[in-house]
């Protein structure tokens, strides 16, 4: 008896789900399409939120900022859990891969007394910044519309438990290998003044109802937090005797950059919406600014307290940058 083995190609009846055909035409979608589009709960809400009888459960008008498509909006990193896990783990390993030399090269204890200063006052206490960062996106998540927005702001949360655990892991090196440095950075962070701007916009901005506007506020301080500690304060250390705060630096700036391509992508949708794009325009330039005003005057003792430490100019650079962003903003309206 003799088998002759055939190849059969078996064609699939469809490439993908209904509505990403019905959407993008009938061709096979990635996992992040099949993962995030469409996933939005949209009706068979038995009740009505106690905390907010006027709307439904997941309702658009839980920010003024809104799109009449929700799935405009796409990650243009297509994160779906797979890539953002494999991605993060790649980050974090890399980071660890950096302590360890600074570490084994003694690169903190031989740091100038005013970085380290700078470290312990400054940069540690703002891991609380981060957890406040963290609760500002979960609700974002919660109250977000449309699948696209809200799991890229869950993520985006995630990262600042990263970003936390980050700054806690330098903290710790700092002290050789004891936690009297967070500690004090909790006091810092409770009581030193130049904190004190960023702590209460922290407070007010985890209360405010509109996510879009939340948004906003955590990430106009960002903006100059971000370009100032990480970005500025690391061109001074490669010059100032100080490669252990560069080799910490380059991994918040890069995770900075990274986090900036969703948002970026969300204020282009919002604008470039058919219907509602010239709403959403005004309103960020009007809660842009105001944003801008209150990151500014919380960050600005921050900066002058970095220059009392190192002179390196810093309230000149994110009154610098605050005008920057403040023309992006004007940009939206155009």
């Amino acid at each position: 008896m003799q088998y002759e083995l055939k190849t059969q190609v078996i064609e699939p009846q469809r490439s993908t789900f209904t509505h990403l055909v019905n959407r993008y035409g009938d061709k096979p979608a990635s996992r992040y399409l099949e993962g995030s589009v469409g996933v939005q709960p949209r009706e068979h809400f038995h009740y009505r939120p106690t905390y907010d009888p006027g709307k439904e459960l997941y309702d658009e008008t839980y920010s003024v900022f809104r799109l009449s498509d929700p799935y405009s909006f796409l990650d243009p990193r297509q994160y779906y859990y797979a890539p953002y896990v494999t991605s993060r783990s790649t980050h974090h390993e890399a980071f660890a891969t950096s302590l360890q030399y600074i570490e084994d090269r003694g690169l903190l204890e031989r740091l100038p007394q005013e970085w380290k200063d700078l470290l312990g006052e400054l940069v540690l206490p703002l891991r609380h910044l981060e957890s406040a960062g963290q609760l500002i996106l979960c609700g974002m998540a919660r109250f977000g519309y449309g699948s696209t927005v809200t799991q890229a702001a869950a993520f985006s949360g995630f990262d600042r438990v990263g970003n936390a655990q980050i700054l806690s892991r330098l903290g710790i090196a700092l002290a050789g290998g004891t936690a009297d440095l967070l500690a004090e950075a909790k006091t810092h962070w409770l009581e030193d003044e130049p904190l004190q701007g960023l702590r209460r916009l922290a407070e007010y901005t985890i209360v405010e109802k509109d996510w879009g506007i939340a948004l906003l506020h955590l990430d106009a301080v960002d903006q100059l937090l971000y370009d100032l500690l990480y970005r500025h304060l690391d061109d001074e250390a490669v010059t100032g005797g100080a490669p252990a705060y560069s080799l910490f630096a380059q991994h918040m700036s890069s995770w900075f950059a990274d986090n900036r391509k969703w948002i970026d992508a969300l204020h282009k949708a919002w604008r470039a919406d058919e219907e509602l794009g010239a709403t959403n325009a005004g309103l960020i330039a009007q809660h842009g600014e105001l944003a801008m005003d209150q990151a500014l005057e919380a960050v600005t003792p921050f900066a002058a307290r970095v220059d009392e430490l190192l002179a390196v100019g810093a309230v000149d650079r994110v009154t610098a940058r605050a005008a920057e962003v403040r023309q992006t903003y004007a940009a939206d309206q155009a």
